[in-house]
């Protein structure tokens, strides 16, 4: 599973949740405006989820399926 990384976690299930016509920059974008990262750090964090496995071309594998729904239960607690 995926490392204990806030930020990661919270990507992953905003992936999860978007809507069909946003891309992984308007997450990132969007993320970036509530301040959870400065951009920089978003598209670092992405790469580091690309390179995990987590995502590919721009969307979710059920690898990264699987964390975004782990993620929504832990912040559900």
């Amino acid at each position: 599973m995926i490392q204990t990384n806030m930020e990661k976690r919270v990507l992953l299930l905003a992936l999860w949740k978007k809507e069909e016509n946003e891309s992984l920059q308007d997450i990132l974008v969007m993320l970036e405006e509530s301040r959870l990262f400065v951009m920089k750090e978003g598209k670092r964090l992405a790469k580091e989820l690309k390179n995990e496995g987590y995502i590919k071309e721009g969307a979710l594998t059920i690898k990264g399926i699987a964390a975004a729904k782990a993620a929504e239960e832990e912040f559900r607690l």
